[in-house]
């Protein structure tokens, strides 16, 4: 068993954000054109907020297998495209109707509801664009497998599919392993792919490949009940949105089901698991150790 120190995770949370902010903002089309509000609520949506934390997924677990760090990041870039596009659409009065988002206004309402949902629509395919694009891997197998890993996870059997049971699921009573299955697709599957993206580059071996997964399966599922803890516990100033929404909406969460306390005690308990899924790996996995600690003690 490795037993490097768990190393300080801010620091190095607070450089990957800043890295990918300006990877971002050379990535994403100028406001110029016909097209040039699009562009602008893109931008507007992506830039300038968020913890970047799946983009700090790919750059790590690359960075187990010597992957180039700009290579990377056009990975952890489109990552980071899926996840606002699915933020600007959960944000909708049609979906959760919430008025913030990081801290400022939400897409639609600082543009319009039109202009939302086509911003979220043209991130989700730039994100594509980028996977598929040569400079993101030399070897077009790898393209491919990325291309089609991020689709299964962001589709009808991953995010979307999680929010479309998310839906269904308001106002009824769920037990825990129904949350569960939901949230692994909901939240978890881009948490998963992101994770599992740096050793689809690196050409990783089976066994490392799915180490990595199920590293990202607890880490995932011990972000969202630390998700859920914040919207019962957590400021609003802090964390850039409302609180109280699924009390409010009458979802079954973590939270709910389990009691703040209990819930609290599985998240640290699957956050000590996923450290020991990366065991095979050396001092190179010491900031994903780290990560597992910061998923239940963030304040936002």
């Amino acid at each position: 068993m490795n037993s490097s120190p768990i190393a300080p995770i801010e620091p190095a949370l607070k450089e990957a954000g800043i890295f990918m902010e300006e990877v971002l903002d050379e990535l994403l089309p100028p406001p110029i054109g016909a097209e040039a509000r699009l562009i602008e609520a893109m931008r507007y949506a992506t830039l300038g907020g968020g913890k970047r934390f799946r983009a700090f997924l790919v750059l790590q677990s690359g960075r187990l297998f010597g992957v180039d760090r700009r290579a990377l990041s056009r990975v952890a870039a489109a990552i980071e495209c899926v996840h606002t596009y699915s933020l600007i659409h959960d944000d909708l009065p049609a979906m959760d109707n919430d008025d913030m988002r990081r801290g400022k206004p939400s897409t639609h309402r600082h543009f319009d509801e039109a202009t939302a949902i086509l911003a979220g629509d043209a991130l989700l395919t730039l994100s594509f664009a980028l996977l598929a694009a040569g400079e993101t891997h030399p070897d077009p197998h790898v393209r491919c497998d990325l291309v089609a890993r991020l689709a299964y996870a962001a589709g009808w059997h991953g995010m979307v599919g999680g929010q479309m049971i998310d839906i269904a699921s308001e106002g009824k009573p769920i037990d825990a392993g129904h949350i569960t299955r939901l949230q692994r697709s909901k939240t978890g599957a881009l948490i998963t792919f992101a994770c599992e993206a740096g050793a689809i580059m690196g050409k990783a071996s089976p066994h490392m490949r799915q180490s990595l997964l199920n590293f990202a399966q607890d880490v995932g599922l011990a972000y969202q009940i630390a998700d859920d803890l914040l919207d019962v516990e957590g400021e609003p100033s802090l964390m850039g949105k409302a609180a109280r929404k699924d009390r409010n909406r009458g979802k079954a969460t973590f939270v709910t089901i389990m009691g703040p306390e209990r819930a609290r005690s599985q998240a640290r308990l699957l956050a000590d698991q996923a450290m020991t899924h990366l065991d095979l790996f050396d001092e190179k996995a010491d900031l994903l150790r780290g990560i597992s600690g910061w998923v239940v003690g963030r304040r936002a």
